[in-house]
């Protein structure tokens, strides 16, 4: 497995200020993301309630959340060993966000973007003017 994409979970609590939190609100943050800019998965082993807590730090250097706690013992023990972990930000989740990660000096690529029943259409922009035939 060279990528897959990764849940980014905590975007409702605040940021602390401080190194590679930056302040500010986590949701704001992520809604200023766009897909394929770079984050930054950050160990935090003296965190409070999860020694294996990887934050993931906006380019802009704003905390948007955390990664799960199942995946985050697995990947901050990569990021521990000095494996290259490579990650950009994938969309804005309703549980705060999705990351695309690449390992051992692969780059991440974002899947292909997927029609649902609640958006048929995630291409479509509306046209500027409408066309001269509508009254």
């Amino acid at each position: 497995m060279r990528e897959l994409s990764l849940h980014v979970v905590g975007a409702d609590f605040p940021n602390r200020v401080g190194p590679n939190r930056g302040g500010g609100n986590r949701r704001f943050e992520i809604l200023l993301c766009t897909p394929g800019e770079p984050v930054a998965l950050v160990p935090e082993p003296r965190n409070p309630v999860d020694p294996n807590a990887v934050m993931v730090v906006s380019t802009r250097g704003v905390q948007i959340g955390y990664l799960t706690a199942d995946r985050a013992a697995w990947i901050g023990a990569m990021l521990r060993q000095g494996r290259a972990v490579a990650a950009l930000f994938q969309q804005a989740t309703p549980m705060g966000a999705a990351i695309r990660v690449a390992f051992d000096g692969a780059v991440p690529t974002l899947p292909a973007v997927v029609a649902t029943a609640a958006d048929p259409e995630p291409e479509f922009w509306p046209d500027d003017v409408p066309p001269d035939d509508w009254d």
